[in-house]
């Protein structure tokens, strides 16, 4: 069986890009954000550290979600930044099931990515508990100063959100312009290596 890993770096369209394909190919989908907006909401946290313990949670419900539709055999898409960090949990429960992952990198022009990373945060859509470190936080909010474009480019690298993937295919898509991008292409792509995992129990090539 497999499932779908939409990764890449910060504002590259990773939630917007699951849910079109969540649509398009009838599958449910996990994203690590979601479960943390709801952990954010129902518990809280006072600090970064309780903040990055929230984080832990929500990627274990994440994969605990993952694992009871592995155990029935049935295909998923799981959205997050993924990063060094994040291997080899994925790693351990793919091969338990069994699954073969397609990855969907989202990367593109850095610059781009980080002025469009800073209007996400800015717009009142963004849940705050993504931008303080106190949550839920006094009236009036905290001013929170934005990370500099260097902090940004270097978390990028020295996490290896850009570079993540594990063993299986792997699609990589230019996210600067969302209006360049071939939707039809990548769903017959993805269409096609659907028919070979589920045709052919070894992994198709990269």
């Amino acid at each position: 069986m497999y499932c779908i890993i939409i990764t890449g770096i910060p504002a590259s369209g990773k939630s917007v890009m699951a849910e079109f394909l969540s649509e398009k190919l009838d599958l449910p989908v996990f994203s690590k954000d979601k479960i943390k907006e709801l952990l954010y909401d129902d518990v809280g946290f006072r600090s970064r550290e309780e903040k990055v313990r929230l984080g832990i949670a929500a990627m274990n419900i994440m994969y605990h979600a993952a694992e009871q539709l592995m155990r029935r055999g049935r295909p998923f898409i799981l959205e997050n930044n993924f990063e060094h960090i994040s291997r080899q949990g994925l790693e351990e429960l793919l091969q338990r099931y069994s699954y073969i992952p397609v990855v969907v990198s989202l990367t593109g022009d850095r610059q781009e990515l980080y002025l469009r990373f800073l209007k996400r945060d800015g717009t009142p859509e963004r849940h705050r508990g993504h931008i303080t470190n106190r949550y839920p936080e006094q009236d009036p909010p905290e001013d929170i100063s934005p990370i500099p474009y260097e902090a940004f480019a270097a978390g990028i690298a020295a996490r290896g959100m850009d570079t993540f993937t594990v063993d299986g295919p792997h699609i990589t898509l230019d996210t600067t312009d969302f209006t360049k991008i071939d939707y039809e292409e990548l769903l017959r792509n993805l269409r096609t290596l659907q028919a070979q995992i589920l045709n052919n129990p070894c992994p198709p090539p990269k």
